[in-house]
């Protein structure tokens, strides 16, 4: 099985932050949260993961190297100053993900979520995403959830976790005719189409979107 993880964004949320460090490289209990990524999925039986990097992806690449230290082969694909956004920087991996379906999560999210309980294949879908309850920052969330299938509207919205199994199909099928561009739209794309499904989870997860977040996960931590 191969992974990508997104780690290209900017992080300007992040203030001071990610001045000098980029996001994934952000720590908790004194371990970078990207690595939290790599040790669950090098556990889901993932053997290859793709990490996009923009700016000061150098870090990053030093820091992970070619994933020996994590049992993995990591390979990277650099987005130089611009990034892509989240579909663009997919589609110009696209090379390094093979034909078959992969998983794709975010670098800068926390959670316990494991990525066996993700489906083995995809049938008939073209995706499959995990949705998690509203958090406080986003308490309208971003899709509905009926009979395993994703929906743009209707009760008991749920938030897009950021982490989701895709084939290449589905960013060959949906990919606009631009270099730089978004998954959202993509995933409303496939809606349409009805071959979207999804999962909730219920265990614990986090985006780490703010300085507050990160300091809240981490004073969690002292306490325990």
């Amino acid at each position: 099985m191969i992974a990508m993880i997104l780690a290209a964004g900017r992080g300007e949320r992040m203030g001071q932050l990610t001045r000098n460090t980029p996001k994934p490289l952000l720590k908790i209990k004194g371990k970078p949260l990207i690595v939290y990524q790599i040790e669950s999925l090098v556990i889901a039986g993932v053997e290859k993961i793709i990490i996009n990097t923009g700016r000061l992806g150098d870090q990053i690449c030093e820091t992970l190297g070619s994933g020996e230290n994590y049992n993995v082969d990591i390979q990277y694909s650099d987005e130089g100053t611009s990034p892509l956004e989240t579909a663009g920087g997919v589609v110009k991996a696209l090379p390094l993900l093979g034909k078959k379906s992969f998983i794709l999560t975010n670098a800068d999210i926390f959670t316990n979520f494991d990525y066996c309980s993700l489906p083995k294949n995809l049938g008939s879908y073209d995706a499959h995403i995990v949705l998690v309850n509203n958090p406080k920052h986003n308490l309208d969330g971003d899709f509905v959830l009926k009979n395993g299938q994703v929906l743009d509207s209707g009760s008991n919205m749920l938030t897009y976790s950021g982490i989701g199994l895709f084939h290449p199909r589905f960013f060959k099928k949906y990919m606009p005719e631009k270099e730089h561009f978004p998954l959202a739209p993509l995933l409303h794309k496939s809606i349409e189409d009805q071959t979207l499904s999804g999962q909730n989870f219920l265990g614990y997860w986090s985006d780490i979107g703010t300085p507050e977040r990160l300091d809240e996960i981490n004073e969690q931590y002292k306490s325990t």
